[in-house]
């Protein structure tokens, strides 16, 4: 589109050749080599001083040291990775990048020689926080940085298990990458990723010959996909119990600054919505089949392929005033959707950001202050261009604390929801900019907080906002959306659990991958779906093969429903409100997810939180119901 920008990095450098550039990678080279020496300083300290060591004295310097090369160190990955991202084929970024990527592997050696001193003068951190108040906040990471010690194997072992991750688990992660973006059906000439795209496609011929092609491909190569799944989950078991985790939810929990405790309301919460989404799948699979949009010949309930069918207004029909001999009455006619429609209508790149900024003002002046200026300044690449990576993301530079955003902007419905979404992250870093650069790194059960909260904003404006037929439409993308982060991703939870049990027994086959599936999407789907079900899901999900954490999926139905309880608070508080959530944002990088939001004033806990987000939803889906009758 014409209007959309680039964004502007000339507060950052102006190439990875300007003198700026070159003068911060020397910077955070020095000061890696100034951490170095204090580690060194507190080892000899350690051997011949003994008691004597004046820990806390050091501890301060070290983590004054480490607050300037954290920030350094974040800004250059950040800057490396988004020129990247824009411009793929330059040679000379991807040299900076694998440049960049060594200096953070030295970075990373040096916090496991922080740890290893920490961990032995663990029992003097008392004395530190007397002597130095102002560093009583660092009390909680210290802590969670001595907890991340007793699951971590010898120094010679770790490095051990990293060598032989690369060619271990890896590997099998790198195999399953190529293997499912080489993918390709002979007869159509598309590749795997088209063929899964087909599945938003508004012709029902299309997504079921795409979903009989995808599976038939996965099929074909059951055993290699199998056998990456296996392996994988055998590496992580295998290091799991050299690492004293008892289980491999025990990891993720304590990535994730949750409880157990939590996690089980939050679990139970959605298990006693199935029977609401359920619903919502058959009023879907009801509509599609009344108005010929489905190739499904089971009307017992929504087939598989159908998920992400639009349910396509022009066959609804609204309801039309009309008088007749002085009578009122009230007849149908069919209504389709016009040139001026929320949904089908292209946006211009600046009518989207005088949107975004107008809600986000309605929520928050400071929030929509924080998006006028990073449109006024150039945040944003949002033109679409060869040599570019798909998709959006934001990314925060610590240095200057300005953030970044990537997206494709194609004036659809769709870019504006993204645009929020990313801008609600960016939002999130600025809310932490008081704060020192240890505290940046969150959790992902928080970090798509922000973002889906500031999606909700625009949505829910949205629904408010359209006619009848429209809002079938935006009613069910949204519900479509909410129902894979908690039915799908209840659905995931279910069958990851089930292949670390099982896999503790013995090896796994393609056919025992198969028929847990077909176990997690009866425990999470049920009657919402009918026969035409898909048993190699397994084998798509990329996040299956993550070798750095497991159970990539309860985070995001987090995120999900505390944004949604969020957003139930905020509508019975008012404006008010605005100033507990800029506070909340601020905290998330400094305490466990139950702290932040008993600081808040309310308590994950309890499954009633969790509800109060899905209650939203439930509503959503009544009103869905009344208007398609």
């Amino acid at each position: 589109m014409a209007d959309t920008p680039r964004w502007n990095l000339d507060s950052f450098f102006s190439s990875i050749d300007s003198p700026e550039y070159k003068n911060v990678l020397a910077e955070f080279t020095a000061g890696m080599e100034n951490l170095e020496s204090l580690l060194e300083s507190a080892r000899t300290f350690i051997k011949s001083a003994g008691e004597n060591f004046d820990f806390p004295v050091w501890l301060k310097g070290f983590l004054e040291a480490d607050e300037a090369v954290s920030s350094l160190g974040g800004t250059l990955n950040a800057y490396a990775y988004i020129i990247y991202s824009v411009d793929t084929t330059n040679t000379a970024f991807l040299n900076n990048i694998t440049e960049v990527d060594n200096l953070m592997l030295r970075y990373k050696q040096i916090d496991l020689g922080f740890k290893s001193v920490l961990l032995a003068n663990s029992g003097r951190l008392e004395d530190f926080y007397t002597r130095f108040p102002e560093f009583t906040e660092y009390r909680y990471i210290l802590n969670e940085t001595l907890e991340e010690t007793k699951h971590q194997m010898s120094a010679a072992e770790e490095n051990l298990a990293g060598e032989l991750q690369q060619t271990g688990g890896d590997a099998w992660d790198r195999l399953h990458e190529q293997l499912i973006s080489n993918l390709k059906d002979e007869e159509t000439g598309k590749t795997f990723n088209e063929l899964r795209n087909d599945a938003y496609s508004a012709d029902a011929k299309t997504r079921k010959f795409a979903y009989q092609k995808e599976i038939a491909l996965l099929k074909q190569n059951e055993i290699a996909f199998a056998a990456c799944l296996a392996n994988l989950k055998g590496e992580t078991l295998a290091l799991n119990r050299r690492r004293k985790w008892q289980k491999p939810l025990d990891r993720s929990l304590a990535s994730a600054r949750l409880t157990q405790k939590t996690l089980d309301a939050l679990i139970n919460a959605i298990e006693e919505s199935l029977p609401m989404w359920r619903e919502y799948f058959k009023l879907k699979a009801d509509f599609l089949h009344k108005n010929g949009l489905t190739e499904s010949t089971d009307k017992s309930a929504l087939a598989f392929y159908d998920l992400f069918a639009p349910m396509n207004a022009k066959t609804v029909v609204e309801p039309v005033e009309t008088t007749t001999n002085g009578h009122l009455l009230v007849a149908t006619q069919p209504h389709k959707l016009n040139d001026h429609s929320l949904l089908s209508r292209t946006w211009t790149f600046d009518e989207a950001r005088d949107y975004i900024i107008e809600r986000y003002n309605s929520f928050s002046p400071d929030m929509g202050a924080f998006a006028k200026k990073a449109f006024a300044e150039n945040w944003i690449d949002a033109e679409v261009r060869a040599g570019k990576v798909g998709g959006a993301y934001d990314e925060d530079f610590p240095l200057g604390h300005q953030s970044r955003i990537m997206t494709n902007f194609t004036g659809a419905f769709s870019d504006i929801i993204t645009l929020a979404h990313e801008l609600g992250h960016a939002y999130h870093f600025s809310c932490m900019k008081e704060k020192p650069a240890a505290f940046f790194a969150y959790p992902m059960t928080l970090a798509e907080t922000a973002s889906t909260f500031a999606e909700t904003i625009v949505k829910q404006d949205m629904i408010a906002k359209c006619t009848e037929t429209e809002k079938i439409q935006i009613l069910d993308l949204d519900l479509q959306d909410v129902s894979q982060v908690l039915v799908d991703i209840l659905c995931r939870f279910y069958f990851e659990k089930s292949v670390f049990e099982e896999r503790e027994k013995g090896e796994l086959n393609a056919s025992d991958f198969c028929r847990l599936m077909r176990d997690a999407q009866e425990k999470s789907y049920g009657s919402g779906l009918n026969s035409e079900r898909h048993e190699y899901m397994w084998a798509v999900k990329s996040h299956y093969y993550s070798t750095g954490l497991d159970f990539y999926n309860f985070p995001y139905a987090f995120g999900q429903l505390f944004a949604a309880g969020l957003y139930a608070r905020y509508q019975k508080e008012g404006a008010s409100f605005a100033k507990t959530y800029a506070e909340l944002l601020s905290n998330t990088g400094s305490m466990s997810c139950e702290d932040l939001c008993k600081k808040a004033g309310f308590d994950i806990t309890k499954k009633d939180f969790w509800q109060s987000g899905i209650e939203m939803y439930a509503k959503e889906i009544a009103e869905l119901k009344t208007i398609c009758g």
